[in-house]
């Protein structure tokens, strides 16, 4: 049979693309987070309806990752479990907290500990998993915490405890 007569496209209305991978366990997230979320997927649906409407609908993959996008986020949803820090102490750093930290030449930075898909490095959010978090969790004010980094290890001391910015 001549190539000229094979259909190479066929299978393409419907492209096939990877999942995002879902976490395993619960999405631990704060109130904004929760809200954030549901703001991704009311936008991702959004962008879904403007691409079904499109009079040329020839590609079809932007359909399909906006689909696939959608059922990720969805699966976060599905997965979350809202904590809520307002009702926390601030004796201890601890899950949407803020905390304000100073390092060894005496810089002070302030970091807030959320939920993975919260999570924005040059705004301070870090994920409860990171290094960071991790050594800055269950400490207190003045206490001196070891944050172990790939560039070396930093001291930071604990100045102030906060509930976190809405």
């Amino acid at each position: 049979m001549s190539r000229a007569f094979v259909n190479e496209d066929a299978g393409a209305d419907r492209p096939d693309l990877p999942e995002l991978p879902v976490p395993p366990g619960p999405n631990i997230v704060t109130p904004r987070g929760l809200a954030l979320l549901q703001a991704r997927i009311a936008g991702r649906q959004a962008d879904l309806t403007r691409l079904k409407a499109r009079p040329d609908r020839l590609d079809k993959l932007p359909e399909a990752a906006a689909e696939r996008d959608l059922r990720w986020l969805e699966a976060r949803l599905k997965a979350a479990v809202v904590i809520d820090p307002s009702g926390h102490n601030l004796s201890e750093v601890a899950f949407g907290l803020a905390v304000t930290v100073a390092d060894e030449d005496g810089r002070e930075t302030t970091y807030e500990i959320v939920g993975e898909d919260e999570a924005d490095a040059p705004r301070g959010r870090i994920a409860p998993n990171s290094p960071l978090a991790r050594a800055l969790i269950g400490a207190a004010v003045g206490d001196s915490v070891t944050w172990r980094r790939p560039a070396g290890a930093i001291e930071l001391e604990i100045l102030k405890i906060a509930h976190a910015e809405p």
